[in-house]
């Protein structure tokens, strides 16, 4: 349409070119920190005067601020400019049947505020929203801001919601989250928006962003803690599948398990009843292993396998030989039909067998399987989940403050 050429937003306008040029800066800073003008100009390819005026430009947006000056070079000392951590929050939730975990991130991605929840049993004694805005509101009061200062929110939680129906589904040992209006009850009372995903696929992004899977397009994370679970990341992205339930492995019918029948009701299913947690203390009984751990089954299971691949012997070693081949069983229909480059191992469950474990898991899986695909432990072993979440929700914030364009 005649009339348009120049517009706000138009590609190829000055307006876009500089928010292009803006964007492209404040990545350079969150990634390598402060830069002097020139160190800009250089990375970004613009000049001097160029890069002087988009310094100029993201600091009175209050993007950017003047933090120092570079010591030990020949010549005057070069002014140093960071992203302003106070231009925007995001925040994350991760939610379990006896805890909700929350933290606030100030816009460089640095966690600055954190609180944990209880809650404890089947019946809740205070309604869902109540413990989401609570467990909110304790992370941003330790965080030191306010509520109205958190620009998203991402909440993760075991299963998914359909997004056909709005229904949280594979997830029923979750209690009070299952009412049809749950979603609307939490985006009326909370401010910014809010986004839902699964638990296991906020660890993937948290392991493509900063962990074992950085550089990687296409890759599979297997998870096991408390529960068992995979997250499916095909193209740079992930597969969420049709009802939100792709990776949902748990339920996978495998060999050696019994057939699990009408699986979401019984919240198991074969792969879990093979390989799951709570296997790992059954099989070292089993096997004869005394002194095992009390206490809840994922952190004895992480026990017992952290001591298994102390040993290079004996009952300790036939444990971990066994577990291995069970885990390698699921994954190699997940990697015969996926063939991806990638497995990465994530969980306590997992991880505390270190390479021991995940040695002898890709020596099984290369006999069951025809594909090939490299298995490492995961990186991110701090609370892997809710470092997702805030990973999730500080990629939105940023495209959103970012936006020199608008």
């Amino acid at each position: 349409m005649a009339g348009t050429t120049g517009t706000p937003g138009t590609p190829g306008t000055p307006r876009v070119l500089r928010a292009m040029n803006d964007r492209a800066a404040l990545d350079l800073l969150l990634e390598h920190g402060p830069l002097s003008r020139t160190r800009i100009g250089k990375l970004t390819g613009l000049s001097k005067p160029t890069a002087s005026q988009l310094l100029a430009r993201l600091e009175a947006a209050g993007l950017v601020l003047a933090t120092g000056t570079s010591e030990g070079r020949p010549g005057p000392n070069a002014q140093l400019y960071s992203v302003n951590p106070a231009a925007a929050y995001a925040a994350g939730l991760d939610v379990n049947p006896h805890r909700i975990r929350a933290a606030v991130a100030d816009v460089t991605g640095r966690t600055v505020g954190e609180f944990h929840l209880p809650t404890p049993g089947r019946h809740p004694s205070q309604p869902v929203v109540q413990q989401v805005t609570d467990a909110l509101d304790g992370a941003v009061k330790a965080a030191g801001v306010a509520r109205a200062d958190v620009h998203r929110l991402v909440i993760g939680t075991p299963g998914a919601f359909d997004p056909n129906t709005g229904r949280l589904r594979y997830a029923s040992h979750l209690p009070g989250w299952h009412s049809p209006t749950i979603l609307d009850e939490l985006a009326a009372a909370l401010p910014m928006p809010v986004e839902y995903e699964n638990d296991v696929n906020l660890v993937a992004i948290a392991e493509q962003r900063l962990g074992a899977a950085r550089g990687h397009q296409d890759f599979v994370l297997l998870w096991n803690q408390e529960g068992l679970g995979a997250a499916l990341v095909l193209g740079g992205r992930l597969h969420r599948g049709w009802t939100g339930g792709a990776g949902e492995v748990g339920f996978l019918p495998v060999p050696g398990a019994p057939l699990f029948r009408q699986v979401t009701k019984a919240n198991s299913g074969g792969f879990q009843d093979l390989a799951g947690s709570q296997v790992v203390p059954k099989l070292a009984r089993r096997l004869g292993i005394e002194d095992l751990p009390s206490g809840p089954y994922a952190e004895a299971a992480a026990e017992l396998v952290a001591r298994a691949a102390d040993h290079a012997g004996g009952p300790q070693r036939e444990l971990l030989t066994q577990y291995a081949t069970r885990l390698a069983t699921g994954l190699a229909s997940l990697v015969s039909v996926l063939d991806p480059e990638l497995v990465v191992l994530s969980g306590s469950a997992l991880t505390a067998g270190g390479e021991v474990l995940r040695a002898l898991v890709q020596a099984e899986l290369e006999e069951l399987a025809a594909a090939r695909p490299h298995l490492v432990v995961g990186d991110v072993r701090e609370r892997p989940v809710l470092r997702g979440a805030l990973e999730s929700a500080l990629a939105a914030t940023r495209d959103e403050v970012f936006d020199t364009s608008r």
